[in-house]
């Protein structure tokens, strides 16, 4: 389908003969692909990631059909910004933390009562999707002139500043702090900021910071 970046999460054994063997002659993607210790450090480049899942979570998240995530994420690569698709283990799907790195979330349909695919099938039906809407020869996506993504990194150092204040402000409580931080996620991963946004959020979090310093 042309896409050659992939990313491997903590393999269980990599190189494998047994992937060689099934590549097919893509050979050059296995020998390309990157391996990470963590989820954050696979995606921490990119602007936009779409989690894929088979199951209704207990907080929802911005859900996308693979035709609306392709044209998304075609406009995305488009605005200079790294996307990623990032599919779970083939048992248990992806955690609650791992979709925290999740701007949009992919749900393919399905037969109601045999809702879960292989994780080849869904590899490669997004990646058709995304073959399918990227735009013809010698034409762009429309993307705002001033947009400038942040990066996945960038946004876990907001979160961290966010919920650094907020335990200041005596709004969160560390010791219980139920599923704050989780929702202000999904509030802040559905608006996707762009670079003013993000700078401006940033300083709005100093100034309460510089604040309740100088009052002490």
């Amino acid at each position: 389908m042309g896409l050659a970046s992939l990313c491997l999460v903590r393999p269980k054994v990599f190189p494998a003969a047994d992937a060689t063997a099934r590549a097919a002659g893509a050979d050059d993607i296995l020998e390309n692909a990157s391996v990470h210790d963590s989820l954050f450090h696979a995606v921490r480049d990119c602007a936009l990631v779409f989690g894929t899942t088979a199951r209704e979570r207990s907080i929802s998240w911005p859900l996308r059909q693979p035709g609306e995530a392709a044209v998304e994420a075609v406009n995305c690569a488009a605005a200079a910004g790294d996307v990623a698709f990032v599919f779970g283990r083939e048992s248990s799907g992806l955690t609650n933390e791992e979709l925290d790195l999740c701007n949009r979330m992919i749900t393919i349909p399905c037969n109601p009562v045999f809702s879960s695919l292989n994780l080849a099938a869904a590899v490669q039906i997004l990646c058709y999707e995304v073959r399918r809407n990227l735009p013809a020869a010698g034409t762009q996506p429309e993307t705002g002139k001033d947009y400038e993504p942040v990066t996945t990194e960038e946004m876990s150092l907001f979160y961290e500043h966010l919920e650094r204040c907020l335990v200041k402000l005596d709004y969160l409580d560390p010791d219980k702090p139920r599923r704050l931080m989780r929702r202000l996620r999904r509030l802040f991963n559905r608006a996707g900021l762009d670079r003013n946004e993000y700078n401006i959020l940033r300083g709005v979090l100093a100034a309460i910071e510089d604040t309740r310093q100088n009052d002490k």
